[in-house]
């Protein structure tokens, strides 16, 4: 599968021949040719509250309707409370941007500017934006974006702890429009040399910066590319310039230029082209999708990648004749050029996933939870565990039908490959869970058909009981609210360990109701050894002799053969001659150790993991394989997650199924600490259903669905995108429960049964290993009695006996 090459771009003879040239259908296939190949089928937009802070200006731009004199406005600055009014609208209506505009240091030119700031407690525009922009970063969510003008490194020092991105329009590098008779005449901040020296302040403080030029005030072509190549001059310093706008000129009324002539669409793909070639594959190109409306597929086709803020609430008050087009509309235009509309942040991606650059740390925490695992927006409220609706728009796109001309080759040729189970690259897989769009559908679908051809209509699950026996661990994992230790007393519910006489009756009461598997996993108590483990298999086996067992993650056998002091090999095999049949490929998390050392650094690394597993595969044991994501990880980490099992399987063949688990966040310790993100998004979370089924195709033929993160209209989405499991019934479930999740304690067989018909699918109650559970099983689960309430015995330092001495205590 094909990278796109790297930037090659034009030197600066070369683009300033450009300005001879009028072939723009040729410049522009050229300038499409280089956007595709970075940003593929995607054209973002940033959903904003346009936040007009000030509209008094001590410049006098000739076009400019924006900027008023004291006596032409209600009000000098709008107030505190009247910005978090309209940001708090504005959260309510899906927005993630807060953009403030204003009018150039006012204070210097106008007495009620000066009078007003004295007022608010102030001396300078900028001292009060820097407020009200903490204030909104603060109480509403929504993410900064500034536009105050030119600035000193100190302004711009305070701003970048209050807001994600800057920006400031060159809008030309040449001084010849300052002269008289020229647009900025009297506008001593329009001057270029000022504004340069601005943006290079804002690059040598890494801030992620918007500028861009304004065609048709006066400029000839060839000035357009020197803007353009200044411009590339200083981001090539530093990097820092995440977007270039080419921002076309409208006339207005009451302004000097109020009947000059407006640059006409062919001059604004000219432009836009040019720019493309001039700054290469990467950059961001963004044209205002308000300004040429009933040709935005033309603009797609000169090169852009990007329409700038959108709002659903407030104007743009720059060119407040030209309403923003709907959403919808936007969406409907942009795939006429073949795109797929999606969200972004102010930040952009490959800005936001680099925060230790590019983000004061104060920032750090609102970028996580605004974004999904790409740096881009997280456009949904859903999250794993909660109750939450599924978002319509992936809904949509799960049932889209679409020209398959709409979908990548790569994506095509890495879904071929999969199919055909050739040799896929963890970068392949990667872009798997980077489609968006199109892309998605396409995804998904090709999933459900190779589940189909694997596992029919038959969806399965098993009646089993989750027995956790303590909540007691020494191990620090900042995405665990189950565990309990000194750390935690502040999370849901108190230590426990409960005895061998619990374990059995619950055990025995789940084989009443009809259960085939005991589910079994807990803390690392600090006082349980191997023997522990040991004693617990022995105590269900002899409670309930046909039980399956199926127990203990690789981090408990890890630990159970240290403290034995023996080989892996050895304590699976004690195991094994316990009484234990399969094991949960649980404590994986993500099989990426840059991930692991942020979320479980005192917890088993990648590779240890991977070998509890081989060799309780080499001893005869089967395994499941589980994925925990959507927290600080990225498509690249599931990715080499998905590559490493597949290479064991390869080996080994003993994986029975595969489980993604997201990450539910509500109570883990490192999101109320504000490092990590709101769990995957809808899309990321049917996306890990799905690359699974691709890339595991004819390996492991069983993807499962946990309703008890997923919910049940998230489980039948994952059903329909590559999975053909519901997992187990559970009767009790602590973990997902205690990170806040609304489900967990049990989801009845005839309920289950009920939901796979409904959706014209076949149930079957299955066993661990996937075969059909007995007649005899699947009545007693239909006629189940309710549950007696558990007893979590209260822990002490020392362990409570795993060992049953008296199996007629337990009944």
């Amino acid at each position: 599968m094909q990278k796109h090459t790297s930037d090659i771009q034009l030197s600066e003879a070369e683009a300033l021949n450009l300005a001879t040239r009028t072939d723009t259908a040729v410049l522009a296939e050229q300038a499409r040719q280089l956007c595709d190949s970075a940003h593929g089928n995607i054209i973002t937009y940033s959903k904003k509250v346009f936040i007009p802070l000030t509209h008094l200006c001590r410049d006098v731009c000739h076009y400019c309707t924006f900027a008023r004199t004291p006596k032409r406005i209600d009000q000098a600055y709008m107030s505190v409370e009247q910005v978090l009014e309209l940001c708090h609208q504005g959260a309510k209506e899906g927005c993630q941007e807060a953009l403030f505009t204003l009018g150039e240091k006012p204070e210097l030119r106008y007495k009620a500017a000066r009078e007003a700031l004295l007022e608010l407690g102030f001396s300078t525009t900028i001292d009060y934006v820097i407020e009200v922009a903490g204030r909104v970063l603060k109480e509403t969510g929504l993410i900064p974006h500034i536009n105050a003008g030119n600035m000193s490194a100190e302004e711009i020092a305070k701003l970048r702890q209050v807001s994600a991105s800057m920006g400031i329009m060159l809008e030309s590098a040449s001084s010849r429009l300052c002269e008289k008779g020229m647009p900025h005449y009297g506008s001593p901040d329009k001057d270029p040399v000022t504004r340069l020296h601005t943006i290079e302040l804002a690059g040598q403080a890494s801030v992620p910066f918007t500028s861009g030029i304004l065609i048709g005030i006066g400029e000839t072509r060839l000035e357009r590319i020197e803007s353009f190549l200044a411009l590339r001059r200083c981001h090539q310093k530093y990097g820092h310039l995440q977007e270039i706008i080419v921002q076309n000129f409208r006339a207005k009324p009451n302004t000097k230029m109020a009947q000059a002539p407006e640059p006409d669409l062919h001059e604004l793909l000219w432009t836009i082209a040019v720019a493309r070639l001039i700054f290469g594959t990467e950059m961001n190109i963004q044209a205002p999708p308000n300004l040429s409306p009933g040709v935005l597929p033309q603009l797609v086709n000169a090169g852009i990648n990007d329409w700038g803020g959108v709002s659903p609430l407030t104007l743009d008050h720059v060119n407040p004749e030209a309403p923003w087009p709907h959403l919808q509309n936007l969406a409907r235009e942009t795939a006429a050029a073949g795109k797929f509309l999606d969200q972004r942040l102010t930040i952009y991606p490959e800005f936001a996933q680099r925060p230790d650059k590019w983000l004061d740390s104060k920032l750090n925490t609102a970028v996580l939870r605004q974004s999904d695992s790409g740096g881009f927006a997280k456009r949904d409220n859903w999250t794993p565990g909660a109750v939450d609706p599924i978002p319509n728009l992936d809904k949509k796109l799960l049932e889209n039908r679409f020209s398959i001309e709409a979908v990548s080759s790569h994506i095509r040729d890495i879904v071929d490959a999969c199919e055909a189970q050739e040799a896929v690259s963890v970068e392949d897989i990667s872009k798997l869970f980077e489609s968006r769009g199109p892309d998605f559908s396409y995804v998904a679908q090709q999933a459900n058909r190779l589940r189909q051809e694997c596992n029919g209509d038959t969806v399965s699950y098993v009646v089993n009981r989750n027995i956790n026996y303590t909540n007691v661990c020494y191990f620090k994992c900042q995405f665990c609210a189950f565990s309990k230790g000194k750390a935690s007393e502040n999370l849901r519910g108190r230590p426990y360990d409960i005895s061998a006489e619990e374990i059995a009756r619950r055990s025995q009461e789940a084989w009443s109701r009809g259960a085939t598997e005991v589910c079994m996993q807990g803390g690392i108590h600090p006082d349980y050894t191997g023997q522990t483990y040991l004693d617990i298999v022995q105590t269900v086996r002899q409670a309930v002799p046909q039980m399956h067992i199926h127990a203990f993650s690789p981090l408990e056998v890890w630990q159970g053969a240290s403290t034995l002091n023996i080989s892996l090999k050895e304590f699976l095999e004690q195991l094994k001659a316990a009484g234990l049949n399969t094991l949960p490929g649980t404590a994986a998390e993500v099989l990426h150790d840059e991930v692991r050392q942020i979320i479980c650094a005192d917890k088993l690394n990648s590779a240890q993991w991977l070998e509890v597993m081989e060799t309780a595969h080499g001893v005869g044991f089967n395994t499941t394989a589980t994925i925990m994501y959507g927290h600080v990880d990225k498509p690249i980490h599931w990715a080499s997650h998905l590559f490493k099992i597949l290479e064991l399987q390869k080996r080994t063949g003993g994986f029975t199924e595969f489980v993604p688990l997201p990450y539910v966040h509500m109570e883990a310790p490192m999101y109320l600490k504000g490092n990590s993100r709101k769990g995957p998004s809808f899309r990321e979370a049917v996306l890990m259903h799905a690359a699974a089924r691709l890339v595991f195709h004819k390996q492991i033929n069983n993807i499962q669905a946990s309703w008890v993160k997923m919910g049940l209209d998230g489980v039948a989405a994952c059903l329909n995108a590559g999975a053909n499991d519901v997992g187990g019934t559970l009767m009790n479930e602590s973990i997902t429960r205690a990170a806040g999740a609304s489900y967990g304690q049990e989801w009845s067989p005839s309920a289950i049964e009920d939901t796979i018909r409904n959706m014209g699918r076949l149930p079957r109650m299955r066993n661990t290993l996937y075969a059909s559970a007995p007649e005899e099983r699947h009545q007693s689960a239909i006629a189940a009695d309710e549950l007696s309430e558990i007893q979590n015995n209260s822990a002490n330092k020392k362990q409570r006996s795993k060992k049953l001495e008296n199996l007629a205590q337990a009944i």
